[in-house]
């Protein structure tokens, strides 16, 4: 299965529309139900773009979790709770509801961003933000990474 990758740059519609970028529709059209499920982050403040098939196994997983877990409560009340299904359209746009639009902060300026078995969707200030990496100590980070083999 080809990961979605890739850094895009766009603006939202007045609609509050989103153009997915070509190479990434490609991937859901060869490899996917045209189906997507959008999202909050758990603490991130961006949207997560599923298709239907990796937001059928995240669900899965999720089945399986402790019910009265807090962190998983949090999760559920996060991530699952805001779940809206929509469809890639004829021009290659997504409506994004406001109320998520509204939570991360989706206007003006975006950014997305293939991230392997979804997308990310974020406002470019807080994009910007996320990928700073003037407060990052490096080597702790390195040696972590290196830890997992990458």
């Amino acid at each position: 299965m080809p990961a979605f990758t890739g850094k895009y740059y766009y603006t939202v519609d007045p609609k509050g529309r989103i153009i997915i970028p070509s190479p990434l529709r490609k991937i859901i059209s060869d490899h996917y139900n045209t189906k997507l499920f959008v999202t909050n982050a758990l603490f991130d403040r961006c949207l997560h773009i599923y298709p239907l098939e990796e937001w059928n196994k995240l669900e899965e997983k999720v089945r399986t979790l402790p019910k009265m877990d807090k962190d998983i409560k949090l999760f559920n009340r996060r991530v699952i709770a805001s779940a809206t299904e929509c469809e890639v359209d004829k021009q290659g746009r997504i409506l994004v509801p406001s109320a998520l639009r509204e939570d991360a902060d989706i206007n003006g300026d975006i950014v997305i961003v293939g991230q392997i078995e979804k997308i990310e969707l974020w406002n470019k200030k807080e994009w910007d933000a996320a990928v700073d990496i003037s407060g990052v100590k490096q080597e702790a980070v390195e040696d972590k990474l290196a830890g997992y083999g990458l």
